[in-house]
């Protein structure tokens, strides 16, 4: 019986956190012996993992002083070497920067894999504080890995041509679903408050409420179609930055929006949601292949995004697809044509609009308009879904 561990970041419900479920509930499906690590696990979790579950810190990295955290960080590899030893595992399995750079550094001698979610020459353009080690640690301790996993070939690509990763142990492996679960999951039925608020038609976001995702981008775009469209409606399933929630709560009283846009925090559940949803919208700055463009693609949901990485496309097309000027129609929904700068790093200072809010209301309101919001053409989700497919996956990755 092979003995695995998965190290995550945190217990929240972001696309990382419900991957480790699916590997967690996989590798026990196929009778292996599994424990997870938290390097921060708070009250207010949300995944779970009961008496298989570890956590490193109760209290959240902002509680921390700059010398605590220090301390904290260098004990972390520590901790973790610990658990590997104690329950003897085979492999381990890191998500993440924080999770992959603490593994790196155990020096233990399972079977290390590590696994990369986003595009790291973009994520890393503004660098400071913390993001300084992970990239350190990518340069320098990454070759301690039996398989560094790429969840795209954009991020592979990224990762050896931008950064000039130089060690041979990378290789795509896309991120599991459990689709049939996804199907099941999705018909749990809403409370009656959230059945009146996904009456009529929803744009639906699906996520963490971070810099990362550019939601006042959504949500300006939302602005710019409402007039043309007063029954619909903007929902965000996640919590996240404070300083971002508190961002949007003075956009959408700036823009008067406060009767249309809902915030629902973080849910357990995301896929009911999602099955009651007229369309998902992403906004993200970047991206890897984010998971809830594939649990769109199960349920039939269409997506809007924006261009935010290569990998984007690599998700949503299985043939080559029409380009409009704004647009580009796949398979699965619309890629907008956004071009992001420096500055839109960063939290904006004011809530003035821009091409990229414009271009993003244009592609709102077609795939609002029933007419063009089809659903993926079968012929294709098969093909679509075939590289996420859980058994495979799992396979990949103790192989």
């Amino acid at each position: 019986m092979k003995n695995i561990l998965l190290i995550i970041p945190y217990g929240s419900v972001g696309g990382m956190e419900r991957l480790a479920v699916t590997f967690y509930e996989g590798y026990k499906k196929k009778g292996y012996s599994v424990k997870v690590i938290k390097i921060i696990g708070l009250e207010n979790d949300i995944v779970n993992f009961g008496d298989d579950e570890y956590i490193l810190s109760i209290k959240d990295f902002s509680e921390y002083s700059a010398l605590h955290r220090v301390l904290f960080y260098l004990k972390i590899p520590f901790l973790i070497r610990n658990y590997i030893k104690k329950y003897k595992i085979d492999y381990s399995i890191a998500f993440g920067d924080m999770a992959n750079s603490f593994s790196a550094l155990t020096y233990t001698t399972e079977k290390k894999v590590a696994s990369l979610h986003a595009v790291k020459s973009i994520e890393f353009k503004n660098i400071s504080g913390v993001a300084n080690f992970f990239k350190w640690s990518i340069e320098k301790t990454y070759k301690n890995f039996h398989r560094v996993v790429a969840i795209s070939n954009a991020i592979k690509t990224d990762l050896i041509e931008d950064l000039h990763y130089s060690f041979k142990n990378i290789e795509t492996i896309y991120n599991p679903h459990d689709q049939e679960l996804v199907r099941v999951n999705s018909k749990e039925p809403l409370t009656a408050v959230e059945e009146s608020i996904f009456q009529g038609r929803v744009i639906l976001f699906l996520g963490r409420l971070s810099l990362q995702k550019s939601p006042w981008l959504l949500i300006k775009s939302f602005d710019l179609i409402k007039e043309k469209n007063p029954d619909t409606r903007l929902v965000l399933v996640g919590d996240g930055d404070k300083e971002v929630e508190n961002y949007l709560k003075k956009l959408i009283n700036d823009l008067g929006l406060k009767d249309a846009v809902f915030f629902l925090g973080r849910k357990s559940n995301p896929y009911k949601y999602l099955a009651k949803a007229t369309c998902l919208a992403l906004s993200s700055l970047y991206e890897g292949t984010p998971n809830v463009i594939v649990e769109a693609m199960i349920l039939n949901i269409p997506v809007i995004t924006s261009d935010c990485t290569d990998g984007i496309a690599e998700m949503m097309i299985d043939q080559k697809n029409s380009t409009e000027k704004d647009w580009i129609y796949t398979d699965a929904g619309l890629i907008v044509k956004t071009e992001f700068k420096d500055s839109d790093f960063q939290i904006p200072e004011d809530f003035k609009m821009n091409e990229n809010d414009i271009k993003f209301a244009k592609g709102l309101d077609f795939i609002m308009d029933k007419s063009n919001n089809k659903t993926i053409r079968d012929q294709n989700k098969k093909e679509l879904l075939k590289k996420y497919d859980l058994k495979e996956v799992l396979n990949l990755y103790i192989k």
